[in-house]
């Protein structure tokens, strides 16, 4: 009877196991599945590596990938085509965060029952969220430097642009090709702030500084205590709104230096802006604040957006967008969902109350919007130093409240100078077309 027993115990152990196997597999099948089924050594839907089947297509319908027996082609306007690449992806399968290999499964037609089974293998056409002309106007207003252009609907997260240069034509590719120009600087990057990090010190201000609206600053041009934290002109004696709107270091400074390190990295994680954020579920580049000393003149150069701080210009789209929307910030999408995928809601995650977020829109708000004509605009400049000879990164980040274009955006160049004469008004253009329609 032992012998019986233990061969039972024996049987019933290997079937639990066996279970245990299966179900793993089909977790992990149902998990997968769609990876493995478009990866490049399917030859089913595969040519050279390279995805063969399916159609991408902008929010308007305009083709911007198409596949034509077997070969893969791109939009007809070779204009839109670079202004496209790094949402569309390249014959090369480089571009990682282009639709060709983000949504391979989607284009194939993947069913984890039946594997791809969109009609005569064709594939399925696949749908963005972008805007073909307003992506070309980002390019064109871009004119050959380096930096992203981008812009979402801050109430569905859609995102309408999503401009990286350098670029280059899909379907004539160069020979060799420029350095980082696979890259997606949008999602990929992440840069020196410089003063656009000052909506982030506001915002943890308006929470940790009981007096922040009645407070005033002393501006002598250099911080009191700390005389290498400097600011381009003496403001005197100057409040928080004021402070934002002529970029004052000394404000921003000792904001920094009075809430600490502490609440300050802690702030920066809630926003989003420090670690990885998502962008249709691909992760961003990471983000960094670190910690300085309490009462230092890093500490006062992080609140300015400086010190070692670095954030990605997608993650600072996300959280401008919240500000705009109530303080919820809503999930970045580049496709647009068709079937029962549609019926899923868009993810989102409150980052202030609403009262805080109508205060600090508020404090952003640009009064004199003579070079931004129409436009009902709250945003922020920076001009990020980044050493050596190099010019600063110029930032401007920030959204619009017009009736009907509820639009967030970032503008980020390497290397050009000042935010308010080099973004500025690539966001303005950007943003007028977007407005024209």
């Amino acid at each position: 009877m032992n012998r019986v027993r233990k061969r039972a115990l024996s049987l019933y152990l290997l079937v639990a196991v066996a279970i245990l196997g299966l179900g793993f597999y089909v977790g992990r099948f149902f998990v997968s599945g769609s990876a493995w089924a478009s990866a490049p050594f399917n030859q089913t839907v595969h040519r050279a590596g390279v995805l063969a089947v399916g159609r991408v297509v902008d929010r308007n319908g305009v083709v911007l990938a198409d596949s034509n027996d077997g070969a893969r082609s791109f939009a007809y306007n070779a204009e839109v085509r670079r202004a496209t690449l790094h949402a569309v992806g390249d014959r090369g399968g480089n571009i990682g965060t282009g639709a060709l290999s983000l949504f391979a499964a989607n284009l194939m037609g993947y069913n984890p029952v039946l594997g791809s089974t969109t009609l005569m293998g064709a594939g399925n056409t696949v749908t963005l969220t972008i805007d073909s002309d307003l992506n070309v106007e980002a390019l064109r207003a871009l004119d050959g430097r380096r930096g992203v252009v981008m812009v979402s609907n801050f109430e569905t997260g859609e995102v309408l642009a999503m401009v990286s240069s350098p670029t280059f034509d899909p379907a004539n590719p160069p020979a060799t090709f420029e350095d980082g120009i696979f890259l997606n600087r949008g999602i990929q990057s992440a840069y020196t702030p410089g003063s656009s990090f000052k909506i982030l010190t506001a915002a943890a201000a308006l929470t940790h500084v009981s007096d922040i609206f009645t407070r005033t600053f002393e501006c002598t041009g250099a911080m009191a205590g700390h005389s290498i934290v400097t600011c381009p002109s003496a403001h005197g004696r100057i409040g928080i709104a004021d402070a934002m709107r002529v970029s004052c270091n000394v404000a921003f400074g000792e904001l920094a230096i009075e809430m600490g390190p502490d609440v300050m990295a802690r702030y920066v994680e809630r926003m989003g802006l420090s670690g990885r954020t998502t962008v249709a579920g691909m992760m961003t580049a990471n983000g960094n604040f670190d910690r300085a000393y309490p009462n230092s003149a890093d500490l006062a150069w992080s609140g300015i957006g400086q010190f070692t701080n670095t954030v990605c210009p997608a993650s600072m789209l996300r959280f401008v967008g919240a500000i705009a929307n109530d303080g919820v910030a809503v999930d970045l999408q580049l496709r647009i969902p068709q079937g029962l995928s549609a019926l899923i809601p868009t993810g989102s995650e409150r980052l202030m109350n609403s009262g805080n977020a109508q205060r600090l829109a508020g404090i952003i708000e640009i009064q004199n919007r003579a070079n931004f004509p129409g436009l009902e605009i709250h945003a922020k400049t920076g001009t990020a130093q980044v050493g050596g000879d190099q010019l600063p990164h110029a930032w401007f980040t920030g959204y619009i409240t017009n009736e009907g274009f509820p639009l967030a955006f970032v503008v980020v160049v390497e290397n050009a100078g000042g935010g308010a004469a080099v973004a500025a008004p690539i966001a303005n253009r950007v943003l007028q077309a977007a407005v024209r329609g």
